[in-house]
């Protein structure tokens, strides 16, 4: 049984602060000019849009938005694998890495586009 709770990106937005909401409007734009096709799945259980070639999130996943109250999380469900030159992503797990944005000029980061453009088409690949 999936006792997942779906819901929109707008549903996400309501549930975000507001200081943090026109990151995650950035955030999702990003995505979407480097994936047209990407498909977004809202997990309001897990207070996340992820992004992918497919719905199921750990399979065709390649990222995902999280807000927080003073930052938004963009994460990567195979972070661990991704070049990351300038030593945006942190964590620990055995795949997932993320990167903290506390603001606009964070989202415009070239870095950040270039682990966005590497997941996704090492998703691509591997789908």
């Amino acid at each position: 049984m999936n006792d997942t709770a779906f819901g929109t990106f707008d549903e996400l937005l309501a549930a975000t602060h507001d200081s943090m909401k026109p990151i995650v409007r950035a955030l999702r734009a990003l995505i979407v000019d480097v994936d047209p096709a990407a498909v977004e799945v809202v997990r309001l259980g897990d207070r996340a849009a992820t992004y992918g070639v497919g719905p199921r999130k750990m399979i065709d996943g390649y990222c995902y938005i999280l807000p927080h109250a003073k930052w938004v999380n963009v994460g990567f469900f195979h972070g661990a694998l991704l070049d990351d030159p300038a030593d945006l992503l942190e964590g620990t797990g055995a795949k997932m890495r993320h990167v903290k944005i506390r603001s606009l000029q964070d989202v415009e980061a070239p870095a950040l586009r270039a682990l966005v453009e590497t997941a996704h088409a090492t998703r691509v690949r591997e789908g």
